[in-house]
């Protein structure tokens, strides 16, 4: 696998995702959102950029600890939908200000940017085990709780404005 491409089509990606997080931030679309696959859970705009808020810099260190302990066996990572820190921080936090969380994110967009950009051949070659979702190559895991998980909310909040 090509370290430079998946960087440049991942960083490519959060080019997109960010700005458009940022307008639906400042624009606070009303209604809640269809629930995930599978899932239950119906969110307000606020909830879904709290829950993002949260969510990367958990799954960058869940990412960089498989990346760090990977020696030829899956490394055991990771969280379900129903873990109550998960749940509890999209409670909290999700009446907040939208700006407020608008700044986490870029935040943790920024950590992300990081991350990716110091990916190597090896770092994409470990191998997590998750809880539900069973093995997981780095670039699914990136996809699936990191870049792919931050473009979902982005869609659904997308849904939400009318965009």
């Amino acid at each position: 696998m090509n370290a430079e491409l998946v960087t440049s089509a991942l960083l490519a990606r959060l080019d997109i995702a960010e700005p458009a997080l940022a307008a639906h931030a400042a624009a606070m679309p009303s209604g809640l959102t269809a629930p995930d696959k599978g899932g239950d859970e119906r969110w307000e705009a606020s909830q879904v950029l709290a829950h993002i808020a949260e969510f990367i810099p958990y799954w960058i260190d869940q990412a960089q600890h498989v990346i760090d302990n990977y020696h030829s066996k899956p490394v055991p990572f990771g969280r379900t939908k129903a873990d109550p820190t998960r749940r509890a921080a999209i409670a909290a936090h999700g009446e907040h200000d939208s700006l407020a969380h608008m700044a986490r994110i870029a935040a943790g967009v920024a950590a992300l940017r990081v991350f990716v950009g110091a990916l190597t051949e090896a770092s994409l070659a470990a191998v997590g085990e998750h809880p539900t979702l069973g093995r997981m190559a780095m670039p699914d895991l990136i996809e699936e709780f990191l870049v792919g998980h931050i473009e979902q909310h982005r869609v659904q909040l997308d849904r939400l404005g009318g965009a």
